[in-house]
């Protein structure tokens, strides 16, 4: 190669180099590939539906797991949940049967929530169910049943905690909430050092990174936003040094992204959407993310709730996360016993019905191609491997036509996915017409699969 080319070739070099540091809009922590990032989160992605599991102390006052804060506890006033709790009825390989009969394909439990408590046998504090009445290692127990069908593992854990001795202050702790004087956060933060609960969060991560094999999911909970004077912010965890902890023990991990590590492009591998509509969810097509939803109105077990989600509303947050790109995990909060409880049931089992028959809809699928419209009352997902369309079907009516806009050319095969029964076309002008069968399928919202 002759000089003015190897002079050309590293001018161009440069300037891919420098291209690449002013397009990059956020620093790195970790050097991976978008293919080796894809990669590892391949079984997430074509998962779409988890279960969150929501479960502690706060199940015995049986009325929301922010119990603690919402009523100003101390220590002490929440202890007898502690002295009482004894889930007799534990049995997680029914949990996981109910689980996955509903179609779901992974599962985060929460090991330890914002009260402190720790459902797994930590070396690091005396609170937790080993030396309550339970005595039982209940994360081992839960990642062992789970484990056995085939689900993968998932660990939920709170980043704050209400009963640690230098868990300093802030807005959202219990004894916060009746005197927001800088005075009372003076008196209560006396003796306490935030650096001794980093070295905590460490040890216990390590220790559920560690002792319970491989982890394909830990769900981080929560940094507050920028603007807030009384939170807590990514360096008051250790933000950065904490995710590479996490990555270290555990190379092949899926976190989320609540550890306030926004400035980074890898700060987190999905966005959390949380409780929130339907129609906000088509914001977050393009990204990578998961709403986390409840199937009533808290997560821990709540006896005297109500607002109940229909078995429609369920399919369409599920249907809906699908079709914009994204995943849906459902949260059970179980009894003091150790149960879900008849209603978290009834919902599972409506689902597994669905899921059944349907699921091909929304394993390993996404967003519709460009070019295919959503006729009205309509959702479309599609599965990218296959190359086959899923229409679903929010008011079917029988012995009608549907009306695919400007799908000419682009269907050779139409069925029911529920039965694999023909659907017979016609094509008009630019559109296709679906004949709908003279019987409406038994389900809340059919799906029609078609082959392109």
């Amino acid at each position: 190669m002759n000089s003015k080319r190897v002079a050309l070739s590293l001018l161009i070099v440069f300037c891919l180099n420098i291209s690449t540091v002013f397009c990059q809009d956020k620093p790195s922590i970790f050097n991976e590939s978008s293919t080796a990032k894809k990669e590892r989160m391949k079984w997430w992605t074509d998962a779409r539906f988890g279960m969150f599991i929501h479960w502690g102390l706060y199940s015995l006052g049986a009325r929301h797991e922010w119990l603690k804060h919402n009523e100003h506890m101390t220590n002490e006033e929440y202890q007898k949940y502690f002295t009482l709790f004894n889930p007799d009825h534990f049995e997680p390989g029914k949990w996981a049967d109910e689980a996955k009969a509903a179609g779901m394909k992974y599962a985060v439990l929460t090991t330890k929530h914002h009260d402190g408590f720790c459902l797994f046998d930590s070396k690091f504090t005396d609170y937790k169910a080993t030396n309550s009445p339970a005595k039982r290692d209940l994360v081992r127990e839960y990642v062992n049943a789970f484990r056995a069908k085939g689900m993968k593992i998932g660990f939920y854990y709170s980043l704050l905690d209400w009963h640690h001795p230098d868990y300093t202050m802030d807005d959202v702790h219990p004894l916060t909430q009746t005197d927001t004087t800088q005075a009372n956060y003076d008196r209560l933060n006396k003796g306490r050092d935030m650096a001794k609960y980093r070295k905590y969060l460490r040890d216990q991560i390590t220790e559920l990174l560690t002792n319970y094999g491989k982890i394909d999911v830990l769900w981080l909970d929560w940094t507050w936003g920028d603007d807030s004077k009384r939170g807590k912010h990514a360096e008051d965890w250790g933000a950065v040094e904490l995710i590479k902890l996490v990555r270290k023990l555990q190379p092949g991990i899926i976190v989320n992204n609540r550890l306030g590590l926004n400035k980074y492009s890898d700060g987190g591998d999905f966005e959390t959407p949380e409780q929130v509509s339907t129609a906000e969810l088509e914001k977050y097509k393009g990204k990578t993310w998961e709403t986390c939803q409840t199937f009533s109105g808290s997560w821990g077990y709540y006896r005297d709730e109500t607002s109940w989600k229909t078995h429609r509303k369920l399919l369409d947050l599920l249907i809906t996360s699908v079709a914009n790109g994204g995943n849906l995990i459902l949260n059970v909060g179980p009894t003091a016993r150790g149960e879900f409880d008849y209603r978290a049931k009834y919902s599972l089992d409506s689902l597994s019905v669905w899921m059944h028959e349907n699921s091909r809809s929304i394993y390993g699928c996404t967003t519709a191609p460009d070019g295919f419209e959503a006729p009205k009352d309509t959702k479309l997902t599609y599965n990218p491997g296959t190359k086959r369309l899923y229409v679903h079907i929010y008011n079917f009516v029988a012995n009608s036509k549907l009306i695919l806009p400007g799908y000419a050319g682009k269907i050779k095969y139409a069925q029911l996915l529920n039965d694999e029964s023909e659907i017979a076309f016609t094509t008009e002008g630019n559109d296709v017409v679906l004949k709908m069968p003279k019987v409406a399928p038994p389900y809340e919202i059919p799906v029609i699969e078609l082959f392109l």
